[in-house]
């Protein structure tokens, strides 16, 4: 096993920095890196808005947001034998925290959009097990650092079909952030035509799950040769649902070691993750989770978390059957009695994400 390490210049914006990232997906932007299946990577990540947010900002900055450098990720990351129906195994070793963190939110986002017409910005101090921020006073916030956003390159074939029904989705009224070269990184195609980073898709993305610590594991699908795996938005802490649409952003380093696993007979149908404790005693023997986005027949409902939550249930069902040899009936009562379902995130429009959660305490 090889170790590698890509180095990021907290000071600078992603732009300055060729050959270090991106902020848009795009199958055809080149890798930064080439590594072996199961090497160890250590990735320096800048913060979800690209160091437009310093110590030193106050509400005021808010109004002078470049949205479009939002998401500035590490990467892409190519695996040496990476085909498509391969899963990327993602073990999450460490998530450490940059130097400060914040959170806002401004009019328009979050799933109170229309309730808070004016922005607010909290800076935190972060410490080495709490943030404490002296614009929300009497709060103390426990670390518990992940990364908001992992994903692999989509295939030509993908991008195609997402760019249309995210352009359908539009055009009905969805709330639905286009392809814009203002700001692409990088500056030129092929990520001037790229998605945005906004929300998660089947290839993962802007998924915001807490419970991707250190410790936990995560399989995307492999869908484009070489997987081009990359990696950005570091929260100090997030509550399920992100709600105002912000968590305690930070820049952040993340150790992971990346392998490569044959698929199974039945596909996963978006991001699948396990580790050991999410929270309480029937958590103990650890869990499994599948995922679920209000996507159907190639379609997106925007903003449908019923939708999203039934496709996290019938992604559990198809991982019972699949992996323990239950019948759907059998898997769906299962669901039904063991399994919970969590708003991993309900902001990156859109596209909420339900995580539907498996207790492996329960089985003999």
């Amino acid at each position: 096993m090889s170790a590698h390490h890509i180095e990021i210049d907290r000071t600078r914006p992603l732009a300055d920095q060729p050959g270090r990232g991106h902020n848009r997906w795009h199958p055809a932007i080149p890798p930064v890196l080439s590594i072996d299946s199961g090497d160890r990577v250590v990735i320096e990540c800048l913060d979800a808005l690209d160091n437009q947010i310093t110590p030193a900002s106050t509400v005021a900055d808010l109004y002078g947001l470049r949205l479009g450098r939002a998401h500035p990720l590490t990467g892409p990351i190519q695996v040496r034998g990476a085909e498509p129906g391969m899963v990327l195994e993602i073990a999450i070793e460490a998530v450490d925290p940059g130097p400060f963190g914040y959170t806002f939110f401004v009019p328009g986002f979050g799933m109170l959009a229309d309730d808070f017409p004016t922005p607010f910005l909290a800076m935190w101090e972060l410490q080495a097990n709490q943030a404490v921020s002296d614009d929300i006073p009497g709060v103390s916030i426990s670390a518990a650092p992940f990364m908001g956003t992992l994903g692999v390159a989509p295939s030509p074939d993908t991008f195609r079909s997402v760019a249309a029904a995210e352009k359908a989705s539009h055009d009905l009224g969805g709330a639905v952030m286009l392809p814009d070269p203002q700001d692409a990184v990088p500056a030129d195609e092929p990520a001037s035509t790229g998605l945005r980073t906004i929300p998660p898709r089947s290839t993962g993305g802007n998924v915001d799950i807490r419970q991707l610590h250190a410790g936990s594991t995560a399989w995307l699908p492999v869908d484009v040769g070489g997987a081009l795996f990359s990696i950005g938005d570091g929260h100090f802490a997030q509550g399920d649902g992100e709600s105002c649409g912000t968590a305690i952003e930070m820049a952040a380093t993340v150790t992971a070691t990346l392998t490569l696993r044959e698929e199974t007979d039945t596909p996963i149908r978006s991001i699948r993750y396990a580790g050991s404790s999410p929270d309480g005693d029937r958590w103990g023997s650890g869990y499994v989770a599948t995922t679920g986005l209000p996507e159907h027949h190639g379609r997106i409902s925007s903003e449908d978390l019923g939708l999203a939550a039934r496709n996290a249930v019938r992604a559990m069902i198809d991982h019972l059957a699949a992996e323990w040899g239950y019948t759907r009936e059998q898997a769906y009562a299962i669901c039904s009695v063991a399994v919970d379902l969590r708003i991993s995130q309900a902001v990156d429009v859109p596209s909420p994400l339900v995580s539907a959660l498996l207790p492996l305490s329960i089985f003999e």
